[in-house]
């Protein structure tokens, strides 16, 4: 029953003007309304709400992830844009934080500006 209607994710935020910077500005999502409460944004048919939060503690875990075509050039290009990214103990991560999973998966984390966990990851085809 659920499959038939549309799929949104949330976010929490702090500062919706600095979330709207990061969202919009940084990682390229499309801005389709924002209002005190909230801003919403789109990537690949996928709508994101980024629900003003004034108190959160964000998550140690990822809660929001993007599958890209080329993992490596997808860091490449965050962190020319200032993103840094996260570094695990215990993986083994390649120098620009990359992880390979058992499956073959590659996948690399980064932070929001609230500290919300991120990822973007290439999949074996």
């Amino acid at each position: 029953m659920l499959v038939l209607g549309r799929t949104v994710a949330f976010v929490p935020a702090r500062d919706l003007e600095r979330a709207d910077q990061f969202y919009v500005g940084l990682l390229g999502l499309t801005r389709k309304s924002r209002d005190d409460y909230g801003l919403v944004v789109e990537g690949n048919g996928v709508e994101v709400r980024v629900a003003a939060a004034r108190d959160f503690t964000p998550q140690p875990f990822t809660i929001l992830g993007f599958d890209v075509p080329d993992v490596t050039r997808t860091a490449r290009a965050l962190a020319e844009r200032g993103v840094e990214f996260r570094r695990y103990p215990g993986m083994e991560q390649d120098a620009a934080g990359i992880w390979r999973s058992p499956s073959g998966s590659r996948i690399a984390w980064f932070s929001d500006p609230d500290g919300n966990v991120l990822s973007i990851a290439e999949h074996p085809a």
